[in-house]
């Protein structure tokens, strides 16, 4: 009742939908909602603004309609025609809520909460396709035998041939992780190579039966998928390696590159026993499957290898990578602490029996880095195995990582970079890229690396922790929290700890690191230190820097890129650690 008048509601559904104004309403707001998104289309092209800002407008402008629909049926109710001051207030409030949201993030250029998991994993624009003619990607031969078991050997055919062409400084080689994640997917040549950028991709098959072996190989240009190249081989077992050197011999005639007047596409530093060489196979499959177990196993079977060849310098170099990685997974310092000292003694082995093989050089700058924390040393590790082998994409990023450590940050990035180029698709690489962006405040360029590592690898412990700390610093708690929440183990629990500290939740950061403590105190010191930090308590920051150095903690090797840190950097005894760690203060 309005004004002593009776309403009625007569006629069909669409009489009493116009009479209270919801069929014009509904229009109205559509018609506006389309106009407001083509506007801030137009300005966000126009300013440079991310696909966030426009993707925000688009999924939160429908969600209004409802409500509007809502409040026409509502006043036709009221037989009025016109919203009250009170309500015109409201929308407007909230059209400006939503428009400096907008403005504001548009501004930072930087995705909204609500966008961050969205937008993680979006796949980067399409570029012109001109990748450099002399390169090429080496993709898994498929297993043709009988019974679908040698997947182990003709992966390690594969790979044999692929680290043969990496000797040649004129081609650049993608590394085997990257050319070997389209293992078993159904993606054709071009793509692949668009996603590689490379020109040019090898491809084969191997049919083993008892000691004989067919193996296949073609060479295909990616610009118009035409064969440059292609071979069949019968050989026996024993002749297996005479293949790999043909192939790549081949493969090298085809892209017609010229070979340094010394170089040789060949490998001086194999096994002549089959066992032993089907043992070092079956280790390179372990160790791919990259768990806990798999690692323990690699190390089982390369040692098997190197028992029946002790000159098998291979097959020493990839025992001090399984050795190094299974000792992480240790119960006790010292149980992990004897296993990186065997890792480190398998790697000296590989460069005195190979001094030659840059493998053995790679592993052992990692070692260097991580746990000897012999700067020098690693440096010339690196250097060498470069020099003997200059698409060697391990050594590459361990040169990153050791400028990294140095704190020569603009070094670093440039040689990570040429990491990413050589091995685009590990996750790993793309974590250093946006962790040493990050310490030299490179926001943006950071955040576009951390998700190319998290598009890669969603569940990437280290690209999760990355990403949840450039938030922390860049002051979004709240959302570094979604990041934390999904990296894993003791890095959840650091990062939670330090996102609730700065959302004032003293009570539950403290819960969270107690836990922390609790359960990793012998894996994560360097962690426990950066939330102490962070939460400027540098005495306990200190003290379990201490702990980490007594554990050898790897973490310290980032000691000086590392931004959570920055409350200590003033302090003496920052300046002590750094010398103890024989780093330049």
């Amino acid at each position: 009742m309005t004004g002593g008048q009776t309403r009625t509601e007569g006629g069909g559904t669409w009489t009493r939908l116009r009479r209270r104004k919801v069929v014009q309403y509904g229009l109205a707001y559509v018609a506006a909602a389309w106009a407001l998104l083509q506007g801030i289309g137009f300005v966000a092209d126009a300013f440079g603004w991310p696909a966030a800002v426009k993707q925000w407008a688009t999924i939160t402008l429908p969600i209004g309609l409802p409500v509007v629909l809502v409040i026409a049926w509502y006043h036709g109710d009221r037989g009025q025609q016109r919203a009250s001051a009170p309500e015109l207030g409201l929308i407007a409030l909230l059209l400006l809520t939503g428009g400096g949201v907008l403005w504001f993030y548009g501004q930072r250029g930087e995705p909204t909460a609500a966008v961050v998991v969205a937008t993680r994993v979006a796949v980067p624009a399409a570029t012109p396709f001109a990748p450099p003619e002399k390169s090429i990607a080496v993709l898994p031969f498929v297993d043709m035998s009988e019974h679908k078991d040698q997947e182990y050997f003709s992966d390690g055919m594969s790979e044999e041939v692929l680290n043969l062409l990496t000797q040649i400084p004129q081609l650049r080689v993608i590394a085997r992780t990257s050319s070997f994640s389209f293992k078993g997917k159904t993606v054709d040549v071009a793509t692949i190579a668009r996603t590689l950028n490379v020109a040019h991709v090898l491809e084969g098959s191997i049919r083993k039966s008892g000691d004989t072996v067919r193996i296949t190989a073609q060479l295909i240009r990616a610009s118009d998928s035409s064969h440059l190249w292609s071979e069949t081989y019968d050989r026996k077992l024993t002749d297996v390696f005479r293949v790999q050197d043909e192939i790549a011999g081949a493969v090298v005639a085809a892209l017609k590159l010229k070979l340094l007047p010394a170089q040789q596409v060949t490998s001086t530093h194999r096994t002549a026993d089959p066992d032993a060489y089907n043992q070092y196979l079956l280790g390179n499959q372990f160790f791919n499957r990259s768990t806990p177990d798999g690692f323990r196993r690699a190390v089982t079977a390369y040692q098997q290898a190197v028992s029946l060849d002790p000159g098998f310098a291979a097959g020493y170099a990839r025992l001090a990578t399984a050795e190094a990685f299974a000792s992480d997974y240790a119960e006790t310092v010292a149980i992990r602490s004897a296993g990186r000292q065997r890792a480190l003694a398998a790697a000296d082995h590989a460069v005195s029996l190979a001094p030659d093989l840059a493998d053995g050089y790679a592993e052992r700058g990692f070692l260097r880095i991580n746990w000897l924390w012999d700067w020098d040393g690693a440096r010339a590790d690196f250097v060498k195995a470069l020099v003997l082998e200059p698409g060697n994409s391990q050594a590459q990023k361990g040169l990153g990582e050791l400028l990294i450590s140095l704190g020569r940050l603009p070094e670093s990035v440039a040689e990570i970079k040429k990491a990413v180029q050589l091995d685009p698709l590990t996750a790993s690489t793309w974590f250093d890229l946006g962790w040493v962006l990050m310490a030299g405040g490179q926001w943006q360029d950071a955040r576009e690396a951390l998700n190319r590592a998290l598009e890669i690898n969603p569940e990437s412990s280290f690209g999760n922790y990355g990403l949840g700390c450039l938030e922390l610093l860049q002051g979004r708690a709240s959302v570094a929290l979604i990041s934390f929440r999904q990296a894993g183990a003791y890095w959840s629990l650091a990062g939670v700890a330090m996102a609730e500290h700065s959302l004032g939740h003293a009570g539950e950061s403290q819960r969270v690191l107690n836990e922390l403590i609790a359960r990793y105190a012998q894996d994560a010191a360097y962690q426990i230190a950066e939330v102490y930090a962070w939460r400027g308590q540098r005495d306990q920051a200190f003290e379990w820097l201490e702990r980490a150095y007594a554990q050898r903690d790897g973490g310290l090797s980032v000691i000086k890129a590392d931004a959570l840190l920055a409350p200590l950097r003033m302090d003496t005894r920052f300046t002590a650690m750094l010398k103890k760690l024989g780093l330049p203060p």
